[in-house]
């Protein structure tokens, strides 16, 4: 008999190659949605869930929330913590509730966890940083308390700049690389924690399945890397020049608050847990990564 795992956001970017990934594996993967067929049905105005569907499931993952991307309204960044927050308490809480609960609740947070912290590299010892995504990210990942109080052992992969063929960050980077109009974002100095999302999806069946994996890991491949190395590395990638910086001043200006945290903070988060486990990147190298997801 096939084991089971239920995820939310199975729609989205690592959701989909999650669950493709587990399926190959042999899983019984279900989703879970205020609509579609066939999914665990949640409703996160109302606040109610289908909990009776997760009894003696064998994993939950939890990847919904609200985009990050584009300029944050007052009322995006309250979708943005809110989404998170309600939808992880719902979870943990409906789970925590159950005769046969799941092994294992993987959560999902992000590197924006320890904020703008400059050239240094961070473990994940390393405390939250300042700033509205570290906020988002400290009430993100203490919301699955619920879970973890039940006994239910609860991971959070804090997930880097994620590196794929469709959507996500290199999603909007390409077509100004691939027009010739690619450069550095402000000083290019900030450091930029990344990951292919085949890895991601790797770490997060890793996390299923290793017992004594539990609390966060930095989902991230073994090094960081400077904005201005990034873009240089992209634009070899892509054969195009890359001499047009976008001034940090032209990034507020286009993006407000959030172009202080998603563009022009240093955030160089190092994966010292799964290191300690032997977790092996099937895509350590930036380069390598960006071939595989621009070809």
């Amino acid at each position: 008999m096939s084991r089971r795992a239920v995820i939310t956001g199975a729609t989205g970017l690592i959701g989909q190659a999650l669950s493709a990934h587990l399926r190959a594996a042999g899983w019984s993967v279900q989703g879970v949605s205020r609509s579609a067929p066939d999914a665990i049905r949640w409703d996160l105005a109302k606040g109610t869930i289908d909990g009776a569907a997760f009894e003696g499931v064998d994993a939950v993952v939890h990847l919904a929330g609200e985009s990050v991307a584009g300029r944050w309204s007052e009322d995006k960044k309250r979708r943005i913590m809110e989404s998170r927050v309600k939808g992880t308490t719902l979870i943990a809480k409906t789970l925590a509730k159950l005769q046969r609960p799941p092994s294992v609740l993987v959560s999902a947070s992000a590197t924006g966890y320890y904020g703008d912290r400059g050239g240094q590299h961070l473990t994940e010892e390393a405390g939250p940083g300042e700033g509205f995504l570290a906020e988002v990210c400290v009430a993100w990942e203490g919301s699955a308390a619920p879970a973890a109080d039940a006994g239910i052992r609860v991971v959070h992969p804090r997930i880097g700049i994620v590196m794929a063929r469709e959507g996500g960050a290199l999603g909007a980077m390409k077509l100004p690389f691939k027009m010739g109009v690619g450069g550095k974002i402000g000083s290019g100095e900030q450091l930029m924690s990344w990951v292919h999302v085949d890895d991601v999806v790797r770490m997060i069946a890793f996390a299923i399945e290793r017992a004594e994996l539990s609390g966060a890991f930095n989902a991230v491949a073994p090094a960081p890397i400077s904005n201005v190395a990034f873009t240089k590395t992209l634009g070899k990638v892509l054969s195009r020049p890359t001499f047009l910086p976008l001034p940090g001043a032209m990034a507020k200006l286009a993006m407000g608050e959030a172009a202080d945290e998603m563009l022009l903070s240093s955030t160089g988060a190092v994966p010292a847990v799964l290191e300690s486990l032997g977790f092996e990147w099937r895509y350590p190298e930036l380069r390598a990564a960006l071939k595989a997801a621009l070809d």
